[in-house]
């Protein structure tokens, strides 16, 4: 491994990790659904999120990338539709859920959802996310070299879409941890609130932005 090659590695692993724990849409989400439905759901929507990463390491290596770079409409649909699912999910929050889930923050009989519903929302969530889009485009154009072996690519993508599942899923269990579930459950309805308000405020973000 060439030394360059190297020192791409490391930037590489820092922009990742600085990008994953920076508060967003992602973040958001899961939030919203670790606080809402429970571990079990909250980690099938960290799963969903490591999955939508899995689309854009996928087209950003194919080459598809250039269209989305190129042809700026392309970027444009997902943008508005990214920013319609944002919403979507923000004011979801304000609608009434069974009061029984207070009781248990990993109570999951009692929620009206499926495991797919919440890999959904995550995936979705993160696959709709135009500005994560340009984030691989840019990280996989400036630091990622055309002459990059193939393996050390498929590599830097696992690593990218494990580095979100391990760091989401740490926020859902620690939101449903046994010592956290009192306090959680205190400001729980406020706190969705919240979060609910911050996603149509992102999605509305993504609509009026240039």
């Amino acid at each position: 491994m060439s030394n360059s090659w190297e020192s791409s590695l490391v930037m590489i692993v820092m922009v990742t990790l600085l990008a994953v724990i920076s508060p967003g849409p992602d973040f958001a989400v899961i939030v919203r659904n670790g606080l809402r439905y429970g571990r079990k759901l909250g980690l099938a929507t960290a799963f969903g999120i490591a999955c939508g990463v899995i689309v854009h390491t996928t087209y950003t290596l194919l080459g598809l990338s250039y269209i989305l770079s190129s042809y700026s409409w392309v970027l444009e649909s997902v943008r508005y539709a990214g920013a319609a699912y944002l919403i979507w999910l923000g004011v979801s929050a304000f609608r009434p859920q069974n009061a029984s889930l207070a009781q248990n923050c990993d109570t999951e009989e009692s929620v009206n959802i499926t495991h797919w519903a919440a890999f959904r929302n995550g995936f979705l969530c993160n696959a709709l996310n135009p500005k994560t889009m340009m984030f691989f485009v840019a990280l996989f154009t400036q630091v990622v070299a055309p002459d990059t072996p193939q393996y050390a690519q498929m590599g830097v993508a696992i690593f990218i879409s494990l580095a979100h599942l391990i760091w989401f899923s740490f926020i859902v269990v620690a939101l449903t941890d046994e010592r956290s579930v009192t306090l959680v459950n205190k400001w729980k309805y406020s706190f969705e609130k919240v979060v609910g308000v911050c996603l149509v405020g992102l999605g509305a973000k993504l609509v009026f932005d240039a």
